[in-house]
This record gives structure tokens, sequence and C-alpha cells, in this order.
């Protein structure tokens, strides 16, 4: 189903010659980063999953071991990153925001407000398999309050299908969601949660036009004035994913590299995650809203073998 990434499968493949070349790579003295950020960047992830399988056949080596072994910094993050299957990736990316002392919520926040209901199924069963716990116990052991209520409502991965559109229901949820928020004296929270977290996507693209003619205002200034927090934050990125996926990672990849230094592990994340999904429909966005490319932007924002491999997962410049 999607067909709008930069990176796709790599021909002629060979795993095993590539497995050989990373071997020799990172044997002996020194590591040749060229090589290996070259082969990990071009292949897409079914094919590093063949070359991993070639490298441990060909050398009883575990290539993960050794890219974290040979490699430092962020360059190995990206790397080590790069070999996860996709849905090991968010269920590692999920496990580790809410490891510890402290919640990332904004982790929590970027996968379940993206991804479609058919990937958290996915992502929960990975939890699963690889954790041996359930995703939800977890999240809900280290959340709470009404941004608890919107994770577990996204867990449930229960959205209504996109079908036709019933312009009475898009019309009754507009005026719920416009007495819930604008005109009461506080917010009733409980009915933004609803009506986000189950509606369909085209239902909802309706609902937010409805509500604008209205209410005078977006939606999205609505949750700013009536809601705080992490609570906030959610509720804008569902609105956000429901209107643009890849105008959402547009706008976070531009915050994360926007002023003094760079959110690395969010560039990470999104340049990995999306680098086979949307990342060309991404990097029209990025060029469209902040009147520079994310190619340009990364190239004045990071530096050496991690700028190398993040410019190749990038795919080209859009000046």
């Amino acid at each position: 189903q999607y067909t709008r990434g930069t990176v796709t499968a790599f021909a002629p493949f060979d795993a095993r010659a590539d497995a050989e070349a990373l071997r020799k790579a990172m044997k002996g003295m020194g590591t040749d980063e060229e090589t290996v950020l070259t082969i990990l960047t071009t292949r897409n992830n079914a094919q590093r999953q063949e070359i991993a399988s070639a490298f441990k056949t060909l050398f009883g080596r575990d290539l993960m071991d050794d890219l974290k072994s040979e490699l430092t910094g962020k360059f190995e993050t990206l790397m080590v990153s790069l070999m996860r299957p996709a849905y090991i990736f968010d269920a590692h990316a999920l496990k580790h925001a809410i490891k510890g002392a402290g919640t990332n919520e904004k982790v929590l926040t970027e996968i379940l407000a993206s991804r479609t209901p058919a990937e958290v199924q996915n992502i929960k069963q990975v939890y699963q398999q690889e954790y041996e716990a359930d995703l939800e116990d977890k999240i809900t052991g280290e959340t709470s309050g009404h941004f608890q209520r919107l994770l577990v409502v996204l867990l449930q991965a229960n959205r209504d299908p996109d079908g036709g559109v019933d312009e009475a229901l898009v019309e009754q949820d507009a005026q719920v969601l416009f007495r819930a928020g604008e005109l009461k004296w506080g917010t009733d929270e409980e009915k933004f949660i609803t009506i986000l977290g189950t509606r369909s996507v085209s239902h909802l693209r309706r609902v937010f036009d409805k509500y604008m003619t209205i209410s005078g205002f977006q939606i999205e200034e609505t949750i700013d004035r009536e809601t705080s927090g992490d609570l906030e934050k959610l509720l804008l990125a569902v609105v956000k994913c429901i209107r643009s996926v890849p105008a959402y990672f547009a706008e976070t990849l531009y915050y994360s590299m926007k002023g003094a230094g760079t959110d690395d592990d969010t560039l990470i994340r999104v340049m990995v995650s999306r680098s086979e999904i949307d990342l060309l429909d991404i990097r029209r966005e990025f060029r469209k809203n902040f009147a520079k490319s994310l190619y340009q932007m990364i190239q004045k924002d990071t530096s050496g073998d991690y700028r190398k491999a993040l410019l190749l997962l990038c795919g080209g410049d859009d000046d």
C-alpha cells in the first residue's frame, strides 16, 4: 500500500555479497563507515533482514551486535535503527518511552496518533511477542487522566473504516465538539476523545470543515484554548494526522532541527520509520510549509557519517 518512500528494493540484490562487504568493512582495525552506511541506507528493510541472516550464516556473527560494537553515537543509533523490522522498531520505541523513570509522552503521541489501525494492531502483537507484556497495560501504568484515556482509545485501533460520509452525523459531531469546548465553561474532554479517537478519517475531515463554519474557529485553535499539557499535544497530533500524515511528519522533522540543538532521537525515528512509506510526500510538505527543503535542513543541522546517511535516506533535494 506504500509507494511514496525514498527507500525501495535495491536491484540487483545479493545478500551474501552485501554481508561480505559489511564484514570486511568492520573487520580488523578501524571501520569503513562509508560502506556500512551506503549498503544499509540503499536496501529496504526486507533486504536488510536477508543481509543479517546471510551475515550470521557466513560468519556466525550477529550483524546488529557488530554494528553496535564498531560504530558510535548518533551514527550507530541510526544504523541499528535501520536494521529493526518496522513493527519491532515501533514496539522498541514505545518500550523505551515507558521504561524507567519518567515517560516520554512525545514518542507515545507521535506513534499512536500517526499509525493506521492495522499498524497499531501489529505493534501490539509484536510488543507482546518481543517483551512478553501487554502494551496497553504498560501505557496505562505510566500515564493518567484524559491523556491516558485517549491513548487507550487509539490503542483499541477501532477507528471507523473510511466509507460514505453521513452529513447528518458530521453536523451532529461538529455541534457536540462546539458545545463540549467553546460553548462550555470548562471542557468536556471525553467528547473530544471519543469523536477524534473513533470516527473515520474522511468523516473527521468533514467535521473539521463543519466545525469551522459553526464556530468560526479551526478545531486546532479550540483544542489549544480548551486543553493543555500532554492531552493538548495528543489531540493536536491526532487532528494533524487526520488532515495529513505527511504534513504532520514534516512539521515534526522541522521542529526536531529548528533552533539551538537537534532532537536527534526524533529525527532518526521519523526518517527511519517513514523512509519506505511516505518520505517523498513528507519532503514535499516540508518544502511547501517551511520555505526550505528537508535535505538542506539536515545538511545544515548534522555532520559526518550521520549526515551522509540521513541525506541518503532523504533521497534528494527539493529546491
